[in-house]
Order: C-alpha cells, then sequence, then structure tokens
C-alpha cells in the first residue's frame, strides 16, 4: 500500500465521496444512466491491475468499484500522489517519470502484478493498451487481458496489415501504398503516383503522432522525416505508409463490443471531426452529418471487421467520410477510446464493465436491436494548453485552485487531477473530459456552455477558450464541420472570443460594477464602516475602464444588489449578489444570466475577467488616476524578429544552426518536441545567427532564449 500524507484515510474517504457515483447529476427529466446493472452472482475478478495513470485509470477504477472488484494502481515516482493512486486499493511504484521507465517498464508491471496477486489487467489507452507484447506476457503468467487478444492487437495495431485485411473483409478503404516507405525519395514518387495531398503516416501510429499531410514533393521529404521521428519516439518503430488525403473530410467512428463467442455489435457512431494537428478537442454522438442507411452500413462494415481478426471486447473503427457520405476505413484502435464516455451516455452501457465481462468469457447480454440512440451527447477535452499558439501548446504548472462544473445538471467530469495537483511535461496534458448530456443537440450544446463557464481551472493556462468559441460558433451549431474546421475558421490563428459593442459595454459594465462592489466591500467590517467617523457612503461613481489602448468613461449607480452603469451613451444594469472571495461571478446583465469568473484583481485597478470563456484585463480607475496614468511611459514590445524563444516546454531535439550561419526565412533553426509531438521551430526572416543558447537533449521551458539573430 502506497502512503499518501499524514491522513491516508482521509484522503481515500474524500476521494471515495468525490467518484461516489458515476453517472453524472441528472434531472428528472433526462437521466443518461446506464440500461445494466452489475449482476453480484456473476463471477468476474477479485482483484484488477489498472496499468495506466490519470483520468482513465480513476475511469476504470470507478467501474470496479461498483462491480465490488479491489484495484491495484501502478505509478511512476511523481504520480506518487496522484489521485489514481488514492482512490485504488493498493498503489506500487514502478519507476522514475519518465514513460520508458514506468508505464512501458513490462518488467516493473509484471513485478507488481505478481507481489499484488492481480488476477487481469486493464490497460486503459495508451502506454502499453496495444502493446502485443505485453498481451503475451500477461498471458504466460495466467493473467487475463482486459482487451482482444494478441493476434487481433497486431493484426490492426499495423497500418498496412489492418489496411489489408479490412479489404479482405469488403471494408471500404482509401486508395494509397500499402508498403512500408523506406526513403524520402521513395515518399515523393508514391506521393506523385497517388496524386496530391497525401498523408503520410506512422505505420505503427495512433493519437495523431507520426501523421503529416504534403502537398507537394518538398513538403513529402519534410513529413517523411518528421514522421519517421515522431513514429520512433512515440511507438518505436518508424515505419511509414502513404495514402491519397481526403480534402474536408469528416472523422466518424464507429464503436464495436465483441464477445468470445462470435457476438459482436455496433454501438452506433461518434463525430470526432473537430481536431488540432490531427487530435481530437471536441467530440459528440451522434452524428448530425449520418442518416439511418449510412449509420447502418458503417456498423455493418465495423463488425465485418471485427469478426474477421475474431474480436473480442471494446474498439473502435475509424472512417474518413467525405462529403457525399462515401466512407472509408482510416483505422481500428483495439482499446476503450479516450471519447468513449458519449457512447456510454447515449446508449446506456459502460462499457468499461462489458470488456471486463467479455474478459472473464461472459457472453453479450445485448442483440444489435437493443441499442438505442438515446438523446445526445458532447465532449470537450480540457487540456494544459495555451490554445493561442498552434491552437494548443502545452502548458506546464501545478493547480493552484480546481473546482469542476458538477453541480450542475447531466454533466459528467472524467478527470484524474484535483486541485494541487502538478502538469508535467512528462506525460498528456489533458486535465480533464467534461461531457453534457441532453434530450437534443442543442440542449446538450447549451449544458456544455454553462459547464466551461463554471469550471475554475487556475495554475494552468488551457483550452476552455477555445472550446467555448467552438461549440458556439455557427458553423458547429449547424453541423458544417470537417477536420479542417479549425484552421478555416480561424486562419490566422486563434484570437480568443471577439467582442461587439453590446458584450464590449457588458464586460466594461461588469468590471466597473465588480470594482465599486470590492470598494464598498473594504470599506465595512461585519456590517459596519470601518472608520466610524468615515463621510457617508457615496452613491455615484465616475470612473474609467481601460481596454486595450482604449479609455471608457463610466458611470455608476448602485440601488441595492443592481449596478446601473452608463457606458458608451448606453445603460448596463448588472446585478447579483456575489461573493468576492468566489471565482466565479453570477450575475444578470440586461436581464441575461451570465457566469463570469474573477482571474485576478490588483491595488491598481487591474481586474482579469473571464467572460464567454475568454480572459480580458481591464483596468478601473478613478477620473483623476486615469489622468495621471496618461503620463506613465508605455514598456516597448521586446523584438522578436531577433530572437528565438521556446513557445513551449519541451526537449531539444535536434539544432540545426551554429554561430554565424545566415539562415533564410522559414528555414528551420531547431526542433522541440513536447509531449511525444515534434514542433519545427523557424527562422521569421533572413539573417546572420548571434549565437545559439540550446543544445540537443536540453529541457527548455516556455519562453526561453533558443537563438539570437543579428
Amino acid at each position: 500500500m502506497a502512503s499518501h500524507g499524514l491522513s491516508p484515510s482521509l484522503n481515500r474517504l474524500l476521494l471515495a465521496l468525490k467518484y461516489a457515483t458515476f453517472q453524472p447529476r441528472c434531472c428528472a427529466v433526462h437521466k443518461a444512466h446506464y440500461s445494466t446493472v452489475y449482476n453480484g452472482n456473476e463471477k468476474t475478478f477479485d482483484k484488477i491491475l489498472i496499468a495506466n495513470r490519470g483520468e482513465i485509470a480513476c475511469r476504470v477504477i470507478k467501474t470496479c468499484k461498483k462491480m465490488g472488484i479491489q484495484t491495484v494502481a501502478v505509478h511512476s515516482d511523481v504520480d506518487s500522489s496522484a489521485v489514481h493512486v488514492k482512490m485504488a486499493d493498493e498503489a506500487v511504484c514502478v519507476g522514475p517519470a519518465p514513460t520508458s521507465k514506468s508505464y512501458l517498464n513490462m518488467d516493473a508491471i509484471m513485478d507488481a502484478i505478481r507481489s499484488t496477486g492481480a488476477q487481469a489487467v486493464h490497460p486503459g489507452y495508451g502506454f502499453l493498451s496495444e502493446n502485443k507484447e505485453f498481451a503475451k506476457r500477461l498471458a504466460a503468467e495466467g493473467v487475463t487481458f482486459i482487451g482482444p487478444d494478441t493476434h487481433a492487437i497486431q493484426a490492426m495495431g499495423d497500418k498496412i496489415e489492418s489496411k489489408l485485411i479490412a479489404k479482405a473483409a469488403k471494408v471500404n478503404t482509401i486508395p494509397g501504398f500499402d508498403g512500408v516507405v523506406k526513403t524520402a525519395e521513395e515518399a515523393v514518387k508514391i506521393a506523385q503516383d497517388i496524386g496530391y495531398p497525401v498523408m503520410i503516416k506512422a505505420s505503427a501510429g495512433g493519437g495523431g503522432k507520426g501523421m503529416r499531410i504534403a502537398w507537394n514533393n518538398e513538403e513529402t521529404r519534410e513529413g517523411f522525416r518528421f514522421s519517421s521521428q515522431e513514429a520512433a519516439s512515440s511507438f518505436g518503430d518508424d515505419r511509414l505508409l502513404i495514402e491519397k488525403y481526403i480534402d474536408n473530410p469528416r472523422h466518424i467512428e464507429i464503436q464495436v463490443l465483441a464477445d468470445k463467442h462470435g457476438n459482436a455489435l455496433w454501438l452506433n457512431e461518434r463525430e470526432c471531426s473537430i481536431q488540432r494537428r490531427n487530435q481530437k478537442v471536441v467530440e459528440e454522438a451522434p452524428s448530425t452529418f449520418l442518416d439511418p442507411s449510412t449509420r447502418r452500413a458503417m456498423g455493418e462494415q465495423a463488425v465485418q471487421l471485427a469478426k474477421a481478426v475474431q474480436y473480442s471486447s471494446a474498439g473502435t473503427v475509424e472512417f474518413l467520410v467525405d462529403s457525399k457520405k462515401n466512407f472509408y476505413f482510416l483505422e481500428m484502435n483495439t482499446r476503450l477510446q479516450v471519447e468513449h464516455p458519449i457512447t456510454e451516455c447515449i446508449t446506456g452501457l459502460d462499457l468499461v464493465e462489458q470488456m471486463i465481462r467479455v474478459a472473464k468469457g461472459y457472453k453479450l447480454h445485448h442483440k444489435q436491436e437493443d441499442i438505442p440512440i438515446n438523446g445526445w451527447a458532447i465532449e470537450s477535452r480540457v487540456y494544459a494548453e495555451d490554445p493561442y499558439k498552434s491552437f494548443g501548446l502545452p502548458s506546464i504548472g501545478r493547480l493552484s485552485q480546481y473546482q469542476e462544473p458538477v453541480n450542475l445538471c447531466n454533466v459528467r467530469v472524467d478527470s484524474g487531477i484535483q486541485e494541487g495537483s502538478d502538469i508535467s511535461i512528462y506525460y498528456d496534458p489533458m486535465i480533464s473530459k467534461l461531457v453534457t448530456y441532453g434530450a437534443t443537440r442543442a440542449e446538450a450544446l447549451s449544458k456544455m456552455e454553462d459547464a466551461l463557464d463554471n469550471y475554475v481551472i487556475r495554475g494552468v493556462t488551457h483550452n476552455i477558450p477555445l472550446l467555448r468559441e467552438i461549440i458556439t460558433h455557427p458553423r458547429f451549431i449547424s453541423g458544417d464541420i470537417s477536420t479542417n474546421f479549425l484552421p478555416e475558421v480561424y486562419p490566422d490563428g486563434f484570437k480568443g472570443h471577439q467582442l461587439e459593442a453590446s458584450t464590449r459595454r457588458e464586460l466594461l459594465a461588469s468590471a466597473a460594477a465588480l470594482h465599486v462592489a470590492s470598494q464598498l466591500r473594504s470599506q465595512r467590517i461585519l456590517g459596519n464602516q470601518r472608520v466610524s467617523n468615515s463621510p457617508v457612503e457615496c452613491s455615484c461613481w465616475e470612473l474609467v475602464v481601460k481596454l486595450g489602448k482604449e479609455a471608457h468613461p463610466v458611470t455608476v449607480t448602485r440601488s441595492g444588489n443592481t449596478y446601473t452603469v452608463e457606458v458608451d451613451g448606453e445603460r448596463v444594469e448588472v446585478c447579483g449578489q456575489w461573493s468576492l472571495a468566489s471565482p466565479l461571478l453570477p450575475l444578470t446583465i440586461n436581464n441575461t444570466h451570465r457566469m463570469l469568473q474573477s482571474l485576478s484583481r490588483d491595488a491598481s485597478g487591474e481586474i482579469v475577467l473571464q467572460y464567454l470563456g475568454t480572459s480580458f484585463k481591464v483596468r478601473v480607475l478613478s477620473k483623476l488616476a486615469a489622468e495621471l496614468n496618461s503620463y506613465m511611459p508605455e514598456k516597448v514590445p521586446e523584438d522578436t524578429t531577433s530572437i528565438l524563444r521556446s513557445p513551449m516546454p519541451g526537449t531539444v531535439v535536434a539544432v540545426s544552426v551554429k554561430a554565424g550561419d545566415t539562415v533564410a526565412e522559414g528555414q528551420e533553426i531547431c526542433v522541440i518536441e513536447a509531449m511525444k509531438m515534434q514542433n519545427s521551430l523557424t527562422a521569421v526572416r533572413q539573417a546572420k545567427v548571434k549565437s545559439v543558447h540550446c543544445k540537443a537533449g536540453e529541457t527548455v521551458g516556455e519562453g526561453d532564449l533558443l537563438v539570437e539573430l543579428e
């Protein structure tokens, strides 16, 4: 058993209370419940080891607790106080922080299985979940792998072999080259034969790693280099394949479930088209695009493929779908998917429970006609990322404040962190999976908007501004989406919410009201004036609110909990009984309910508010202070054309220049790897290299100086 501080029993009690219910908090009308309740007389396993970390480890532990199964957590040394470790009945350290020495350390995990007597292993996703050697070692020890057998893992884990099997099973496939591409020049020749654009991808890949789109010969050479390097780093296998890239595709996947008795079901689809760098950001079930006949055809082909490899367990068959609803096999993931909760919401099935039952040898309870589409579910992947940099470059830090929106109706949060947790460079930057459910898509979207507004995350940069903009964008609401959604909607990069005249007034009025409320609060203690002979309380305030370079004179009057703010010639009423100690500010602005967040306030009048998902920095001053402030010198921004700083924390993989070299605009200077993704940093202008401040193998932080130019 691992030790978790001064009071482990209290820690476990608190965690047990937090995760006592697996279902989301539901309204009486629309409940996202499970259609089967675990049968306690159906013997499965006494103890399961979860060979994973974070939210998926917590997710598996929840179902095990429901089924009365003891659990074992494995963890690295830096994860010794992680939530999944506290939730489990036992915990074993399997090595230091790097994944290769801990969560990918098969020897250490096998030792943990032996020492704890675990009868089965659930691998979650990622790490060893699709590693056939791990499954073989478990089988040799008589330990059950909660997933498919090694044949299915091998067949579907190799993109080349899986495509050949799919063809033989009469599953629609994308035109392309089925052999292994050995050199960059061979890649160029194949790409020319197929016709541009093409997709270069890792044969053993997944999760968007080792994938590049090429539109010409030069991009093919570059894509070959980066994809092979990423593939080797992420999967230990640098083999690549090339196939036709389908322009403006939708990424739609079918969830399958099969047992060891030849029974297989398709559990409807998930729309996963909102992506950045080939990694999913927002998913939903069902898809707005599919009609019943296309859904059935995709489901039947997915089952055909599962049966062709004698698949048993939960798995996912991914398709690309074009504008005419032609669909093509992309890959099969022989594991639980990150986005499985939305399928659970609309079908009522607990997929982890089903995986455990199948692994023990039981038949599926359900027939195909039993699988419903009940309501609509949406999942937002909440990441510790800066969405203003390439739609999300990793951020690291400690969660100084963390509050999930679990008090809302029909909201589910799958997370593996808590206040005080560290988001480190070693692991995926996912904070949680935020899921909302409704009878209709509109209801699910409305709940997602509320949930994002009520989600409090401090200490790391997060992608909630981007998530909220996506789910409220007219194109997304109408269902007009593809995997190109983000670059098409934000061709110059994500800039946050763009204020219109009315929303700008709302923001300015809210900041002014908050400033006045704070001043009034500071003048009182226990309901009385702090200084008995202080002047009569002011009833009207003349202020200046600065937003960017614009200064807006405002007048504030107060009546009870209502502040009337005159700004830009318009009157805005701000009403609310908020606590200035709380990060959440529930306001009614001109009869519209808004949830703002107070991110920070200081004595200089600067207030940072999260409004409509985006943080805005405003400064509220008295008229005199604003006049005097106009004489203050402005800080001159750094000249970024002469330096290159790291846009993210990561590891320097390669440095392509040295002092004295002349670089052209767009030329690669160095490569930074973060969260197993490689990013090429290039020169913004032609110049001579003055000095290089990094070398391959070094760890760098966000903003660290890498190269200076003359």
